[in-house]
């Protein structure tokens, strides 16, 4: 058999069962493929497209801590009312509002004269994520909710996505391949291999939500800037070796 001049990693592949057997490490991989069914060159390629989010998911609630339970979930259930309608008044859907985490807890302290901790109240908290699809009133919907909440709101993060990824998700897997095509490529060229047609190829994608802290500061507008975020898309080709 012939030996090659570059060899960084040496597996078998099962064409019928679709496995592949490979030890390496990070997710930028290239290796030249030697085994007793198939040669190949295996080649990872990745894709970025820089694109304008056009929904944010925000994630806010209320605490409310009362003496009993009862006082503490009236007044959550009222306060949290209050939110859901401002909400609503500033164009989101019911479906675009869905409970994330809902809890009433007692809360107790240390007695050290009974030397045990003491109930002193309850608190309920609920939160909820709101999709928001007009970034542009960012702004002026958490200010209403502030408004609406008072004390009581709290505000965790908020971050930014695409609605509808496909078409961005095309334009990276496209760079992906290329990027790929051309590792290989080179590889051929300086070990004197001969490419032929892909014989596996495998993807994964990504749309990150970074998350953004919102800062409240007394009397002035909230503003948020939705900036840019980054599709992502990464390939593993191997492409087979003429003889």
């Amino acid at each position: 058999m012939r030996k090659w001049s570059l060899v960084i990693c040496i597996v078998t592949i099962f064409i019928a069962s679709g496995l592949i057997g490979c030890s390496s490490q990070g997710s930028n991989t290239e290796s030249i493929v030697i085994g007793n069914q198939q040669q190949g060159i295996s080649v990872s390629g990745q894709g970025k497209i820089t694109v304008i989010p056009d929904i944010s998911v925000i994630t806010l609630g209320i605490q409310s801590q009362k003496n009993t339970v009862a006082e503490a979930q009236t007044t959550a259930s009222i306060t949290m009312d209050k939110i859901v309608t401002a909400l609503k008044r500033n164009g989101i859907a019911s479906k675009d509002i869905q409970t994330q985490y809902f809890s009433i807890q007692s809360v107790t302290r240390y007695d050290n004269n009974l030397r045990q901790d003491i109930v002193i109240g309850y608190m309920v908290t609920n939160i909820v994520t709101v999709k928001i699809r007009n970034l542009d009133n960012i702004g002026i919907l958490i200010d209403d909710v502030v408004t609406e909440g008072g004390d009581l709101v709290r505000i965790n993060n908020i971050s930014f996505s695409v609605e509808d990824p496909t078409i961005y998700y095309g334009q990276a897997r496209e760079r992906a391949i290329a990027d790929a095509k051309i590792k290989a490529e080179q590889m051929a060229n300086f070990t004197g291999i001969k490419l032929s047609k892909p014989i596996y190829i495998s993807e994964s994608s990504n749309v990150p939500y970074p998350p953004v802290k919102v800062s409240l500061p007394e009397g002035s507008p909230t503003s948020i800037n939705p900036g840019e975020i980054e599709v992502s898309m990464t390939v593993q080709i191997i492409y087979a070796i003429s003889k």
